[in-house]
């Protein structure tokens, strides 16, 4: 979610409400505080996903594919993870006693979600089937397994089905499809066993909608909730009867975690739009975002903006650019009307590289006539490749609430998980949050945290001890 595509997801927003879309405000829009994060992994220019997920939720750079672990490791050399795992703020939150959760658009073991809980030398290592011989034989286990067993998430939510079960364990959803079915050669169904190991307490496993929406928040302390085998489908292909929306599901994360006293953490990724980009389909990548936009309203209206710090931002962007000199109100999705020196139109949005590349002749073909704002247009790339590749530009960081003022200026993206313990009291470094008990011992050391357009419901008074906690400490530097 680079500039370009939040800057075209606003007006398509816009001009799906019959708006020209340019003046469009967009939730994400209303966040007061604003910064940039420097996106580079240890070893290149260019991330990816597990490098940067890594980055802003584990607060140590890291080389690419890899997944919470420190440069000291290599990609996919399993012996070179051992004492370079780092952890993330989701366990730090964890271990202070906030309620924890996932929510995805892509499968609960891709990069992102596996940077909360899993280290992993290869971020391809979703089941043991997707494992070498050797990784296993020096003892690394898959991403799948370690959601189980590394860190206690109350809610999980996304697809990643057929990585949880046996191999050719029919999928409920897909029976006939091959391809669908579960891929573990050890055997074990790691859904069992996550809901044997909630024995004792409020513990829901769904895979459908019907079962989704009878999960009562109120009275669930633990949500399982996989509706795809691999990842959900695309906002404008999903079966509105078999699946949630993306804010559908931060609404039911929310409900369930904010019963905490303590607070709560949340991941939410719109994971779907860097998929949509990799094949090129500009409307998919901004239906998603404008879909995301929708989830982040959605906990900004379940949450006390006093006491919840929420953030959005991107683990990266892709090469995806707004020209073209379009008028007012031109469809974001559509042709611009200055042709290029070929005497050619081109689209308003076009990629640096991928599939859209098409060359015959030495000319690029006349989309004259071409409809490009159906949902599987592909647009024309200026370099053949089968998949776009990311663009390596900073991206936005939009913050609001507690400490939002800590995500200002142009900062390293592992910045960004330091700033939200900082702002949580969360994590090792807790001296602020120590100098204002010693000075008031009345209050205790509390604040909320959160990513991706979700937040910390903790009482409202905490928010003002989590406030004066940073203003004592602050202080007291400056007088002794």
């Amino acid at each position: 979610m680079g500039i370009t595509t939040y800057t075209a997801a606003r007006i398509l927003k816009g001009q799906l409400q019959n708006q020209s879309g340019e003046e469009t405000v967009m939730t994400m829009d209303t966040f007061p505080y604003v910064g940039l994060a420097k996106t580079y992994s240890v070893d290149f220019q260019v991330p990816d996903s597990a490098a940067t997920a890594t980055a802003y939720l584990c607060g140590v750079k890291t080389n690419l594919n890899t997944i919470g672990v420190n440069a000291g490791a290599r990609n996919g050399v399993c012996k070179s993870q051992k004492g370079n795992e780092v952890t993330s703020i989701l366990k730090w939150a964890k271990d202070a006693g906030k309620s924890v959760g996932i929510v995805t658009t892509t499968r609960v073991q891709h990069a992102t979600p596996a940077a909360t809980y899993a280290h992993s030398a290869s971020r391809k290592w979703y089941s043991d089937a997707d494992m070498p011989a050797a990784a296993k034989n020096a003892g690394c286990t898959d991403i799948a397994s370690q959601l189980l067993n590394n860190t206690d998430i109350d809610v999980i939510i996304g697809g990643g089905r057929k990585y949880m079960t046996p191999k050719g364990t029919k999928d409920p959803e897909y029976p006939w499809d091959f391809t669908s079915r579960g891929k573990r050669m050890d055997g074990r169904n790691l859904i069992g066993e996550w809901q044997s190991m909630k024995m004792g307490k409020v513990a829901r496993y769904v895979w459908n909608r019907k079962d989704f929406d009878a999960v009562d928040p109120e009275t669930t302390d633990y949500l399982m909730a996989l509706f795809e085998p691999g990842d959900m489908r695309f906002e404008q292909d999903r079966d509105a009867q078999m699946d949630p929306s993306i804010a559908e599901a931060t609404e039911k994360a929310i409900r369930i975690l904010r019963r905490n006293p303590k607070g709560f953490f949340l991941l939410v990724e719109g994971g779907r739009i860097d998929q949509a980009h990799h094949k090129g389909r500009g409307f998919m990548a901004l239906h998603e975002t404008v879909a995301l936009d929708g989830a982040v309203a959605k906990g900004l209206a379940l949450t006390d903006e006093r006491e919840t710090l929420t953030l959005v931002t991107a683990d990266h962007s892709h090469p995806f650019i707004f020209t073209g000199y379009p008028f007012r109100g031109n469809s974001i999705l559509g042709k611009s009307p200055l042709w290029a020196l070929d005497m050619m139109p081109h689209t308003t949005l076009l990629y640096g590289n991928g599939p859209g590349y098409k060359i015959t002749d030495g000319r690029r073909p006349d989309i004259g006539k071409v409809n490009t704002k159906t949902k599987d247009y592909v647009q024309q790339s200026a370099a053949p490749m089968k998949s776009t590749t990311h663009g390596g530009e900073d991206v936005a960081v939009l913050a609001r609430g507690p400490m939002a003022h800590l995500f200002q200026g142009v900062q390293e993206q592992n910045y960004i998980a330091h700033a939200m313990a900082y702002a949580a009291c969360v994590g090792s470094d807790r001296r602020h949050c120590r100098v204002q008990q010693r000075s008031t011992p009345h209050m205790e050391a509390s604040s909320s945290s959160s990513i991706a357009g979700n937040r910390n419901a903790a009482p409202a008074s905490r928010a003002a001890e989590t406030l004066g906690l940073v203003s004592a400490a602050l202080l007291a530097a400056m007088l002794y």
